[in-house]
């Protein structure tokens, strides 16, 4: 059992600005580092996000702007990181693909390959999708318009150097098929997904480069002055550059990517192919181990339709965590869908989560626990009493808690997660209502309603150290207002939103 983690998102194509899509994979990212930090410690933990700052549409939103492209970019990464950092992401690491030590990695990797006979130069001519910087053979177009975007595609011809995707292709198939391999390609219906891909398709062999007179802003190829790198090649290597080095002996060194390292690498689903088909491929020319999981999670959609620039439906994920709070809209995304499928976004359903889950669920559980404990105590949480058969449930409930967590973390099921949280809270609430603890101290039942007060204190205790992963800004208050023995209540943690008519 792998006792480090490293964990890595897409780096970002930075010709227009982050939405919610771009801060979903971000925040389960960022919820899978922090629960394996609390598993495995800091120290054991790596992970890394970034932006992709090459390729043509890059150049192109550089000179609308009027900016050299390194001046572009450099301002777009830093709006990337300042929102990161306003979303709570705990990333260890940024790459650029511009930074020197990626620039560096690229074009070792690429010298291994070539000398290795796995990339060769030839002309090419076909259809291509500038927004999209692919080429797409004709077995795949219809009516000369790009499968993915639906824009028109460009008939070109040009020298240029190809990798050898169709050597691997048999060794793909058999390594995925591997049932020591089962958790490769996750969920499952993506796994399938590219297995059916590879098994009705023969590969193509993947164009790597761009002539330089039609594309300047690049990595140049190490091996031909005439040509920089194809946008793939380039990003693709950044979970490898980010983390280590190619020796002279063009063996590659990490302490984040050996044997002792659980790798995992979470995607959009329309990156899935990529991710699947050419970053094993790559690794495998290069002699690197491949990644432990892909996870390709689904999209975010507005009234059935896809989030995208060009539909005009895009969400600001700032605006929202600063209308509903950060931790409510992490929740939202985390809770409202399992890991892996698409959901509908909405305010809507933001404010149902927020006004049911959060305030009339969690909320009202710690406030009225702490108001009891003024009231009754003194703001001191009381020691003694015997708990009660309703009382052992919850403690055994308590108990189970990790236990539930680990399972569904370790399959990506957030969801399930904030289920088997909620589980909890939700029996807590209904303990007040069965015990009425009011009644315990207008009887005099002091014994019965210490233990009472204990056990809603351990039980909230438990769920800001559970959900931490996920809302780290509500377990900080969580534990703040429970303090050690004399509690620290503040107002209501989510005051219900009033939906205007």
């Amino acid at each position: 059992m792998p006792n480090k983690f490293y964990i890595t998102t897409p780096i970002y194509y930075v010709n227009a600005p982050a939405h919610i899509g771009h801060s979903y994979t971000n925040i389960a990212a960022d919820t899978l580092a922090r629960y394996n930090r609390n598993l495995l410690g800091k120290e054991n933990v790596w992970f890394l996000t970034g932006t992709d700052e090459h390729g043509q549409k890059i150049k192109k939103a550089a000179d609308q702007a009027k900016l050299s492209p390194i001046e572009f970019v450099d301002q777009a990464a830093m709006q990337f990181r300042d929102l990161w950092s306003k979303l709570a992401i705990s990333n260890d690491d940024f790459i650029r693909t511009t930074q020197s030590r990626h620039i560096k990695c690229v074009q070792k990797a690429l010298s291994i390959v070539y000398e290795k006979g796995d990339i060769y130069e030839d002309k090419y001519e076909g259809w291509y999708c500038t927004p999209c910087e692919t080429f797409w053979p004709k077995t795949q177009t219809t009516d000369n318009f790009c499968p993915d975007c639906k824009r028109p595609l460009e008939n070109i011809s040009e020298t240029n150097f190809f990798f050898k995707l169709s050597k691997y292709q048999d060794w793909l198939v058999k390594y995925i098929k591997d049932p020591a391999h089962i958790s490769y390609i996750q969920p499952a219906s993506r796994r399938n997904e590219v297995l059916s891909f590879l098994e009705n398709n023969k590969l193509e062999d993947l164009c790597i480069s761009r002539p330089i007179e039609r594309l300047s802003w690049g990595i140049p190829l190490p091996f031909s002055c005439k040509h920089v790198t194809y946008v793939w090649f380039d990003a693709l290597i950044n979970y490898i550059s980010a983390v280590g080095e190619f020796d002279d002996k063009n063996i590659y060194h990490s302490v984040w990517w050996d044997k002792e390292v659980k790798v995992t690498h979470l995607v959009g689903k329309d990156i899935l192919r990529h991710h699947a088909i050419y970053w094993p491929i790559m690794l495998e020319a290069l002699g690197i181990r491949q990644p432990d999981t892909i996870f390709a999670h689904g999209w975010w959609m507005i009234n059935e339709d896809k989030m995208s620039k060009s539909r005009g439906n895009v969400v600001n994920p700032l605006e929202m965590a600063e209308k509903y709070g950060l931790d409510a809209y992490r929740y939202f995304l985390l809770r409202d869908v399992p890991f892996g499928l698409d959901g509908n976004f909405s305010e809507e359903g933001i404010i149902k989560r927020f006004n049911g889950d959060l305030a009339n669920d969690l909320g009202n559980l710690i406030y009225r626990t702490l108001t009891m404990i003024e009231k009754y105590y003194s703001g001191i949480v009381p020691g003694g009493g015997s708990l009660d058969n309703s009382g052992w449930d919850i403690k055994e409930k308590i108990g189970a808690l990790p236990i539930e967590l680990n399972d569904s973390m370790g399959t990506f099921n957030f969801s399930l997660a904030l289920e088997y949280i909620w589980d909890l809270v939700n029996m807590t609430n209904k303990y007040v209502e069965e015990t009425k603890p009011w009644n315990l101290a207008k009887e005099g039942k002091d014994e019965q309603l210490k233990a009472f007060i204990r056990l809603l204190v351990e039980a909230i205790r438990v769920v800001g150290q559970q959900i931490a992963p996920f809302m780290p800004k509500t377990a900080e208050s969580i534990i703040l207002q429970l303090g050690n023995a004399k509690i620290n209540k503040t107002n209501p943690l989510f005051p219900r939103i009033e939906i205007k008519n």
